[in-house]
């Protein structure tokens, strides 16, 4: 396996060097209350949110291929990471570190073996609509984590419910400096939106309320404030290797994956589409792979894609990793020298940005799109959300899945399937199935929705049963195959039944428009048409050729002329390999005063005991009488 390096980094183009410098430097301002807040939300000491945009956003950028996809702390992970580690140790604690490590050594594992066993299309069986409902369930459950802290009262109770309800209990005994704090902060960051996003309004906020803190000494006036945050390089940390830590962070790992594969995959091909680039998603599980284990080994949390984050460099002008890289070298520099001053920073301040950052989480216009045009997915991403909040971020993220597979399920369990008509200008439409519908008197071209599978076979069995059993006498049965990639074993029994339950009502099954694969599949199930067609145009020329040809005598001595001159090569072929099977519906040729044959095989030997030969590339078939004029007939 050839290990890409620094393929969301070259070619540099050295004009765009300072855009993209001044791009980390404000993704730097944005960024780093967002990760300290993202660090609280995880249960981890702060300084472990900054941890998150060096080792870790540096691999990514080295070995990862998207050159726009910004790793560090993300919200959800965070969320599911803390709820996996409630009740296994302290927050906060080294214990509680070392387990957060290996949650995040797990993570990397299972992306590098998505990446040696290709399984980057996983990212896809996470369905928007229920993304929208995850992320929606955890903005509300991280913004209602936050409401004590920034009421400064306690709130018992780890899910969200409990504990909102115990915040609700306590509002008779809120902090007023605390809500002050809060209150200020949130009106410095809305003001700030309000003029421009450009403005990183949290680190403004972040500023003034450590400024504020410091000058007013707010701590002794009851202001919790976070404390020394450790300053200098992250060390060397082991996580907490073991069978049983490893056994109980699995799930929550296998959550993580699932959402950094889907958000991170989601947000690099947004911006490869959009800059018309090529980006490789087995590298990105490379980076992301390499990220989360450099976070293992160096005391932080699992990191993911962030697609804020993403746009906020976007915005700012940046076009490759060395953004990321640059916003690493600004990340070193204030945990060398200016850690000091976040000794001041009032928790409630720091709530209140982890709170803006959840409400943003909320998408409420995401669901009131879906809620328009599509009332089912509505309800699948509602569902989401209501498992979120109310059963927890690792178990609402099971439920994502499954519910994302349902839906899935649900689409190819009652595809849209349709009967194929011809205009009278000859141009194809698609009617729904109804008992009754022709394609032609004694013809119906009939085209599945979806791949064949156990589910879905027998809406095969119940459309065409309904068809033959309705309507005027069924003689042909085109089943088209243009939308269906994939027949299960399942189905293939089923198919064999329906052929044998076709043919004791006389009817011939006919397949259109076979992909070369598929055939390949039909060939070892062993299952074999009536005939085959490259389209279904192909099939309705070739039943009105033998159905529907007028009788004309033609002049001279007794000959006996059928012209073929609609018919292509491939279809005279199927009309001789199908009359030879002796059936009924086999084209009739004219003799005399057009007094039809026997049908079938005996009209065939009738033609061969006058010395006739038939070959499949033949246009006329009949014979001719010294110095006759031969006459063709003429087809509608």
């Amino acid at each position: 396996m050839r290990v890409p390096v620094l393929e969301g980094v070259l070619p540099v183009e050295r004009s765009r060097v300072p855009a993209d410098a001044l791009a980390g430097l404000t993704l730097a301002a944005v960024g780093i209350p967002e990760v300290l807040g993202y660090a609280k939300i995880a249960g981890m000491p702060l300084v472990t949110g900054l941890y998150t945009m060096l080792l870790p956003m540096a691999a990514f950028a080295v070995l990862g291929a998207s050159r726009h996809l910004v790793v560090a702390a993300d919200s959800a992970t965070a969320a599911i990471l803390a709820a996996a580690l409630a009740g296994l140790a302290t927050a906060g604690s080294p214990e509680y570190v070392r387990l957060a490590g290996l949650a995040a050594l797990l993570t990397a594992g299972m992306l590098l073996a998505a990446r040696l066993a290709r399984l980057a299309f996983l990212a896809n069986f996470l369905s928007r609509t229920v993304l929208v409902g995850f992320l929606t369930g955890v903005g509300i459950q991280v913004a209602a984590g936050q409401l004590p802290d920034m009421l400064g009262v306690h709130a018992a109770g780890q899910s969200t419910v409990p504990k909102l309800l115990h915040t609700v209990r306590a509002l008779p005994h809120v902090h007023w400096a605390d809500v002050a704090v809060s209150i200020g902060v949130i009106v410095i960051v809305m003001a700030a939106r309000m003029i421009t996003r450009r403005i990183p309004g949290a680190l403004v906020a972040v500023i003034v309320a450590i400024a504020v803190s410091r000058a007013a000494d707010l701590s002794r006036h009851g202001v919790a404030v976070i404390g020394s945050v450790p300053r200098g390089l992250p060390s060397l940390v082991l996580p907490a290797f073991g069978w049983h830590a490893a056994g109980a962070l699995t799930g929550a790992a296998v959550s993580m994956f699932v959402v950094i594969l889907a958000q991170s995959a989601a947000t690099s091909r947004a911006y490869a589409a959009k800059y018309e680039e090529e980006f490789s998603e087995a590298a990105d599980l490379t980076g992301l792979a390499a990220a989360n284990a450099a976070a293992a080994f160096t005391g932080t949390f699992v990191v993911n894609g962030s697609p804020t984050k993403a746009q906020i460099v976007d915005g700012a002008g940046g076009r490759s990793q060395l953004s990321q890289l640059a916003a690493g070298a600004v990340v070193l520099v204030v945990l060398v020298v200016l850690t000091g001053p976040l000794a001041y920073l009032p928790v409630a301040a720091l709530a209140a940005v982890v709170f803006l950052i959840a409400v943003e989480l909320i998408d409420l216009a995401g669901m009131r799109r879906i809620l328009a045009v599509r009332r089912h997915e509505f309800a699948v991403a509602l569902v989401t959300t209501a498992a979120v909040v109310g059963l927890g971020v690792e178990y609402g993220i099971i439920l994502a899945i499954v519910a994302s597979i349902v839906d899935h399920l649900r689409h190819s369990y009652s595809p849209l399937n349709s009967i194929l008509l011809k205009s009278p200008e000859g141009h194809w439409r698609a009617v729904p199935v109804e008992p009754g519908v022709r394609t032609a008197e004694g013809l119906v071209v009939y085209r599945f929705g979806t791949s064949l599978y156990y589910a879905n076979a027998a809406r095969l069995v119940q459309d065409v049963t309904a068809l033959a059993a309705h309507g005027a006498p069924l003689r042909w049965l085109v089943l088209d195959w243009a939308a269906i990639g994939d027949v299960d074993y399942t189905a293939s029994t089923i198919l064999v039944r329906l052929i044998e339950l076709l043919h004791q009502r006389h009817i011939r099954l006919m397949f259109s428009s076979v992909l070369g694969p598929v055939r390949q599949q039909l060939d070892r199930y062993g299952i074999s048409a009536d005939g085959y067609y490259d389209t279904p145009g192909h099939a309705l020329d070739s039943f009105q050729a033998r159905t529907t040809l007028p009788a004309q005598v033609g002049h001279g001595a007794g000959e006996h002329v059928l012209d073929q001159e609609p018919l292509r090569a491939p279809v005279a072929a199927q009309i001789v390999e199908e009359a030879d099977d002796g059936d009924d519906v086999a084209p009739r040729v004219v003799r005399g005063a057009g007094h039809p044959l026997p049908p079938s095989g005996e009209a065939l030997r009738d033609l061969g005991a006058h010395g006739q030969q038939v070959h499949p590339a033949v246009r006329h078939v009949g014979r001719r009488g010294p110095g006759a004029g031969a006459q063709p007939v003429d087809h509608p």
